[in-house]
């Protein structure tokens, strides 16, 4: 099953503010409290590589961008649309080729399979979908990448144990690259990222 899918609606969420309201409140259980909505952008076109079953470049053409806490939603005009849960998104960058800026994304269709972690099959690029986001005004790729490092924060990695957090702690920085914003691509405040780079639009946030 693959983690991209299709919807028809938009799922349930909250305003910030609204969701500081019900947590005041004290609601019987808080496990019942929509999502946040951490950033919302109209007049979106997407590129999906390879497209997305049964969801036409029709749909891509415009949209409506929803960074929702539990997953990151695109609602095409055409009243269908699809939603991906942060885990699948594996690479997230803001990228400034010639054809024009947009949110680069790398999604792992196997996140969340049993045993996908292990199998090395996931190394085959038919496992991975890349996805271009490209709104309308190049100033909202910025507010884009901060909703979607906050909601990817929040989903960390469940093939990634304890003990490898702990080793990490102790790696040498000399092992890592400071971005420094050169082949056209930016990242915001994530900072330190690895040496993964492997173009001008691709490298690993988190």
């Amino acid at each position: 099953m693959v983690s991209t899918t299709l919807i028809s609606s938009v799922p349930q969420y909250v305003s910030a503010e609204e969701h500081r309201n019900i947590v005041g409140s004290t609601p019987s259980s808080f496990n019942d409290i929509p999502p946040v909505l951490r950033h919302k952008e109209d007049n979106v076109r997407v590129m999906l590589d390879p497209p997305l079953h049964t969801f036409t470049e029709q749909d891509c053409a415009n949209g409506t961008l929803f960074v929702i806490e539990s997953a990151l939603v695109f609602m095409s005009s055409t009243g269908v649309g699809f939603q991906v849960p942060y885990p699948a998104i594996t690479l997230h960058a803001i990228a400034r080729p010639e054809s024009g800026p947009s949110i680069y994304c790398q999604l792992d269709e196997l996140a969340g399979e049993p045993g996908a972690a292990e199998s090395p099959e996931n190394d085959e690029a038919s496992d991975m979908r890349e996805l271009s986001i490209i709104p309308s005004t190049p100033a909202s790729l910025e507010p884009i990448f901060e909703a979607m490092s906050l909601c990817a924060s929040l989903h960390p990695d469940p093939n990634v144990s304890d003990d490898d957090d702990l080793d990490e702690a102790f790696m040498d920085e000399s092992a890592f690259e400071t971005f420094t914003g050169e082949e056209g691509d930016e990242l915001s405040e994530v900072g330190r990222v690895r040496s993964d780079f492997v173009n001008n639009s691709r490298y690993a946030p988190y």
